[in-house]
This record gives C-alpha cells, sequence and structure tokens, in this order.
C-alpha cells in the first residue's frame, strides 16, 4: 500500500503513513492532560508548588532518560511489541487519572505510568519509522515524524481547554479511549527488523560514510574516530538551552504583554516548526555537523538576546529564531548520532532521549535558581542574556575539550605503539 510523495520524493508505505498519523493522536491526546498538571495537582489537590515542581521534573526525566529501557526492550522483543506494551501502559496511565481525581498518590502514579510510556514507545516508534530505509530518505521520514508530533502538540491545550476544569473525568476518560484505540492500531502493523544505525554495513562502505563525516567536520585524517563531534553532548547541551526558553517564557511574556499574546506565540512557534522543518530537512541533512551546530547555536544565542529586549516584537523575533535553533539541532544531531553508530536504531534514539532528559533537567534545576535570582534583583532581562552566553560558550568549550582530547590521543598513538608488551 502506498501513500502519498514523503519530502525525499519517495512514497510512504501505509504502516509509515499510520505511525505519522498515530503520532499526531498521541501527542493530540498527551498534551490536552499534560501540560494542565500543575494546575490540577496543586489547585485541585492541594501540593505545594515545591512539591508539585519535584514531581513534574522526575516525571520529565523519567520520560526522557527512560528511552534507553525502551531501546533495551526492542532490542529483546522488537519494535512492535515495545509500542503495543508502551500504549497500553499510557492507556493505563491516563484511565488511572479518574480514580486519581479525589485520590492525589494515585494521580501521581497515573503521571509516572503515562511518562514510563511515552519513554518506551519513543525510540521504538522512531526505528520502525526509518527501518528499511537508506540515509537519504532518514531526514524527510524525521522531519515530518517530528511535524506530527508537533502538530499535536500545538493543538492538544487548546482542544482540551474547555474541559479540564469543568469536567475533567470525561476528558480523562476520552484520552484513555483514543489511547486504547492507537494501540489496538498497531496490532495490524507488519513486524520489521531494526537493522542498525546510518553506518552500513559492508565494510568498504562503512569507510566511506566515516571519511564523509570527517570530511565534513573539518577532521584530519589521522584522527577521524577520536576528534568527531559527539551528537550526545551537542544533544546535551541543545535540550538544556532550549529548556529555559519552554520553562520561563510565560513568566516572563505574559507580565510584559497578555495570556493572548503568550498563547498566540505559542501556536505561531509550533506553526512554524511543523511546516518549516520538513521543507529544510535535506538542505540540513547535507550541511556539515560543525556548520549545522554553529548555525543552531547561534540562532538559539540570537534568541535569547532578543527576548531580553522584552515588549511583543522582542518576543515574537526571539521566540522565531528559537525555533529555527530547535529545526537545526534536534533533527541534525538525531541524524548525525544515527549515521555514526552500528548500534540498532532505536538504541540510537533510546540514547538520544537520554541526552535529551539529561539537558532537561539540568535546565530545571539551573533556570530555576537562575531566574529568581534576576527575579529579585529586579532584572529579569539578564537572565536571557545570561542564558544567551551559555549558547555560545558552552558548545565552544565541549569543541576546545573533544579537539584537546583528539590532539592527546594523536600524540600517544606512537609512543603506545613501541611500548613493550
Amino acid at each position: 500500500m502506498k501513500g502519498p510523495e514523503s519530502a525525499g520524493s519517495r512514497t510512504l508505505t501505509g504502516p509509515q503513513l499510520f505511525l505519522l498519523g498515530g503520532s499526531f493522536l498521541i501527542t493530540l491526546g498527551s498534551f490536552a492532560v499534560l501540560p494542565y498538571m500543575s494546575v490540577l495537582l496543586h489547585d485541585r489537590f492541594g501540593l505545594g508548588l515545591g512539591v508539585v515542581g519535584v514531581v513534574l521534573a522526575v516525571a520529565s526525566l523519567v520520560q526522557f532518560s527512560g528511552g534507553v529501557v525502551g531501546a533495551a526492550l526492542a532490542a529483546r522483543i522488537g519494535l512492535r511489541a515495545t509500542m503495543l506494551v508502551a500504549l497500553a501502559v499510557r492507556t493505563a496511565g491516563f484511565a488511572a487519572f479518574v480514580p486519581g481525581l479525589t485520590r492525589p498518590v494515585v494521580a501521581v502514579a497515573a503521571l509516572f505510568l503515562v511518562s514510563c510510556g511515552a519513554a518506551l514507545y519513543l525510540p521504538a516508534n522512531k526505528a520502525y519509522l526509518v527501518a528499511g530505509c537508506g540515509h537519504e530518505r532518514r531526514p524527510g521520514l524525521l522531519a515530518v515524524s517530528g511535524s506530527a508530533f508537533n502538530a499535536g502538540i500545538a493543538l492538544g491545550p487548546p482542544a482540551a481547554a474547555p474541559f479540564v476544569l469543568t469536567s475533567p473525568a470525561g476528558l480523562f476518560t476520552g484520552v484513555a479511549v483514543l489511547f486504547a484505540l492507537v494501540g489496538a492500531g498497531h496490532v495490524l502493523l507488519p513486524s520489521v527488523a531494526d537493522t542498525g544505525g546510518g553506518v552500513e554495513d559492508t565494510a568498504v562502505e562503512g569507510k566511506a560514510v566515516e571519511d564523509r563525516a570527517a570530511e565534513a567536520d573539518g577532521v584530519a585524517a589521522g584522527a577521524v574516530a577520536g576528534s568527531r563531534l559527539p551528537p550526545f553532548a551537542f544533544t546535551v547541551l541543545a535540550v538544556y538551552v532550549f529548556m529555559f526558553f519552554q520553562h520561563y517564557l510565560a513568566l516572563y511574556a505574559v507580565p510584559r504583554t497578555s495570556t493572548a499574546f503568550y498563547g498566540a506565540v505559542l501556536m505561531g512557534y509550533a506553526i512554524l516548526l511543523v511546516v518549516a522543518q520538513p521543507l529544510l530537512a535535506r538542505r540540513l541533512a547535507a550541511l556539515p555537523y560543525a556548520t549545522a551546530l554553529r548555525l543552531g547555536f547561534g540562532s538559539m544565542a540570537a534568541g535569547t538576546a532578543v527576548l531580553a529586549l522584552g515588549g511583543r516584537a522582542g518576543i515574537a523575533v526571539g521566540a522565531v529564531l528559537l525555533c529555527l535553533g530547535e529545526i537545526v539541532l534536534f533533527l541534525k544531531n538525531d541524524l548525525e548520532a544515527l549515521a555514526r553508530s552500528a548500534a540498532p536504531s532505536a538504541t540510537v534514539f533510546g540514547r538520544q532521549r537520554l541526552a535529551a532528559g539529561l539537558g532537561a533537567f539540568a535546565a530545571a534545576v539551573v533556570g530555576g535558581q537562575l531566574y529568581g535570582v534576576a527575579e529579585r534583583a529586579a532584572a529579569v532581562p539578564v537572565f536571557w542574556l545570561v542564558v544567551s552566553a551559555q549558547a555560545v560558550v558552552l558548545p565552544a568549550l565541549l569543541v576546545v575539550w573533544v579537539g584537546g582530547s583528539a590532539r592527546r590521543r594523536a600524540g600517544d598513538g606512537p609512543v603506545a605503539a613501541h611500548r613493550p608488551r
């Protein structure tokens, strides 16, 4: 069964179309609930903001970092079976929110079930989507997948807004039914083999890929393996910088503009992400990795610096620049991680989710302290300037450290070769 043409000028298969549609429905259902968890936990259950913050931080860490567990499960039972287990766990989690409306402990347990399900699902979903596809099709497929997820993220909160406080039991039940139906559809998917990362099977082709990656990064032929820029570490930094924007834009923007303007910025951000990512995917795939890093982190640095100007124009332009940085860094890091690993794709995506979890957790810990200091000093715009400086300094320090490590290894090589055995 063939579908419409993809970004890579190839047709999408029926299973790929189903996964893309399912990705939209999954995030639509998830983000009909999850953005309101702080309100429900604090206002309905009376939990203190400090407790709410800890609960949400730990749940986020589980959701991101648990991707490693999802990858291990996929290696043991297969991609389709892992997605089925994950959707069953998430369905149970959303259903458990209904009795959780009168029992805070049950509500917190339900939140962690939902987070565990997301951790298990996403690596297997991405690996299934690109299974059997050559490296030239992966950028388009991953970009379209990201757009499907982001479309659901954009539409979920406004769709649920009329129901989340007035009839939450009906909302949770509806989301649980949605997940059960999507899970039932996954039963019909054919089984596929997760054939590995982006490094081809033959030694000659694998060496060619390695040489091309080294040339793109401007690395000398004698120090290929040790001096390439590590996608895992740059994913940690990219998510770390981005999550300052994600966590603290509302606190900054709403008092300076309005709730309606803040909502419009988020909607515009999501639309730009959904439309631009597939259009730019092939060009981003062709960019040398070092160039993409400079472009992505530079855009994030510029965006956060513009946010410091405040006002509607500064916030809108800053959001656009941060969106461009997200498109470049998040997609390129995943593509580089795939291209440089011979591990199964689910394992690669699981590691990338772990990197994202570490970055998000660090941003939550550091950001709260920084924003609090800036607020007490009546200098909140300085917060964004500090974030902008981090977007420039931290990647540069990592590049210097990687280069120094490569030179040390290159210098030790001849000596090690002549040591007595």
